[in-house]
């Protein structure tokens, strides 16, 4: 069956690049393009696309509030295309709290027309797939408990890959992990500077401290890493202390940073020490990861079924027979601790 989509984006250019690009895919067609919200709306209700790319400056009325009208009348996978500037970076994190369910970079500097090309078909079958709901309040579940965390647990690094909808589970696990938590590395699937942005506003409602990682960072105990947009993060450990390599390299999966890179890096130099930990997302990233975490001594997690926005990547993971457990995102944070 086709996929349905409606490009709205107030440059001509990009209506143009993304309708060649998403062209080139067999399931996938362009129904329409729109300069602005008004005339979108239109074709919203004339072809009835399955998902919407939408921008987010644009003039009439800004992307923000013409998703907010959609998810208020007419809920739809909305996928945010925006700018790499820091203010669109906020805007789209804010996007996404509104409703949206992926995030991309547009076309520009080391993201070229082709990566880009790739990623949005395949962000477009994984929206093609959410179920648009209401969103359930901000922080709800039980709080972990974390008892005897820090006492046992200094020398642990908790690893967590995550693609679509990851933004979402991610906020949710964070928020609910207690100051003493061993130290987290994360490879969400992210542009570059989005995850700057991603980073800062989690930061501010955490009881860790959570920052996009940079070269040469150690992960201690109540820190929280997440792999810059567009490098590939790795562990590494010298002596006692771990910490992290922040590189570029060739995609993997169509990804960068990619979860089997931060994985197998992993399991390389923290092995038993470690915890594995997939999350929604499409695809199979981190599959192969957690196939070597395992041997390595390492505790695994997946996401089920029902509360992944897709269940892909755990579902890939969970089929390699090296999955320890398979939990519900509200019992995430505790199964984690629980493992440590």
């Amino acid at each position: 069956m086709m996929i349905k989509v409606l490009v709205v984006d107030d440059s001509a250019i990009v209506r143009k690049i993304f309708t060649e690009q998403l062209s080139q895919a067999k399931d996938i067609e362009v129904v329409a393009t729109a300069p602005d919200p008004f005339v979108a709306r239109d074709k919203i209700i004339e072809l009835q696309p399955d998902v919407i790319t939408l921008d987010i400056e644009m003039p009439r009325m800004d992307g923000i509030t013409f998703l907010k009208k959609i998810m208020a009348a007419r809920p739809l996978p909305v996928i945010i295309v925006s700018s790499l500037t820091p203010k669109g970076s906020a805007m789209a994190l804010e996007a996404m709290d509104c409703g949206a369910v992926e995030v991309l970079a547009k076309p520009g500097g080391s993201f070229s027309v082709g990566e880009m090309g790739a990623q949005l078909a395949e962000k477009i079958r994984a929206a093609s797939r959410v179920k648009v709901t209401r969103k359930a309040p901000s922080g709800a579940g039980p709080m972990a408990t974390g008892k005897g965390a820090i006492t046992q647990t200094t020398n642990k690094v908790i690893a967590i890959g995550s693609s679509t909808g990851g933004t979402e589970a991610l906020k949710d696990i964070l928020t609910r992990l207690p100051s003493d938590t061993p130290g987290i590395v994360i490879a969400q699937h992210m542009p570059a500077n989005f995850t700057k942005a991603f980073a800062d506003r989690i930061n501010g409602i955490c009881r860790i401290q959570v920052r996009e990682g940079a070269d040469n960072d150690s992960v201690l105990p109540g820190t929280c890493l997440i792999a810059p947009g567009n490098f590939h993060m790795l562990l590494r450990r010298s002596g006692a202390r771990y910490y992290v390599e922040v590189k570029s390299g060739p995609m993997v999966h169509h990804q960068r940073p990619a979860v089997d890179v931060l994985f197998k890096s992993v399991a390389k130099y923290a092995g038993a020490n470690s915890i594995g930990v997939i999350l929604t997302g499409m695809g199979s990233d981190g599959a192969e990861g957690i196939k070597i975490m395992k041997p390595a001594g390492a505790k695994t997690i997946a996401q089920d079924e029902a509360s992944s926005v897709v269940f892909g990547m755990p579902k890939e993971a969970i089929k390699t027979g090296c999955v320890d457990k398979v939990v519900s995102l509200r019992n995430m944070p505790q199964s984690i601790l629980d493992m440590v």
